[in-house]
């Protein structure tokens, strides 16, 4: 249960032929100034034994990001420190804006998208972090972003 994004809100498709600057499912890189990985923010929901989780991006510094490619396909890597890092996808569901709010990347076993803690803040997309959501949030969350793809 739950919606991703394909990059991180600053990648342009004019960045595609630019040799210093890569996008993958999992990692992305901007003109080698801007380093990005995709991890999952996920939403405890009520009576149910699954998530709820958005696939998103957070930015890392060049030491970060160096140091998670160094472990990606390392056992044992879920071990490693949390990656602090800053949101770089709006999801446009929330006010205020999603984009900079400050995160914690933890990497978990090998095959698994990182786990985006975000900073416990009154943000409504960190509360619903630390409290959950019920069933009819799920929904309406579908809605919403069915009805902006529909707009599109």
């Amino acid at each position: 249960m739950g919606y991703s994004t394909m990059a991180p809100d600053v990648w342009d498709a004019s960045l595609e032929n630019d040799p210093d600057s890569m996008l993958s499912t999992d990692q992305c890189i901007v003109r080698h100034e801007h380093y990005f990985i995709k991890g999952l923010i996920e939403i405890p929901v009520t009576g149910s034994p699954e998530p709820f989780s958005w696939g998103v991006w957070v930015s890392l510094s060049r030491e970060n990001f160096a140091r998670a490619l160094d472990v990606w396909e390392t056992p044992g890597r879920e071990s490693e420190k949390p990656y602090f890092g800053w949101l770089t996808t709006e999801l446009g569901l929330y006010t205020p804006r999603t984009t900079n709010l400050k995160t914690n990347a933890h990497t978990r076993p090998i095959g698994r998208r990182p786990l985006i803690e975000l900073e416990p803040t009154d943000h409504p997309l960190a509360v619903e972090q630390r409290t959950g959501i019920t069933l009819d949030r799920v929904r309406e969350i579908a809605e919403a972003v069915q009805h902006a793809e529909d707009s599109r």
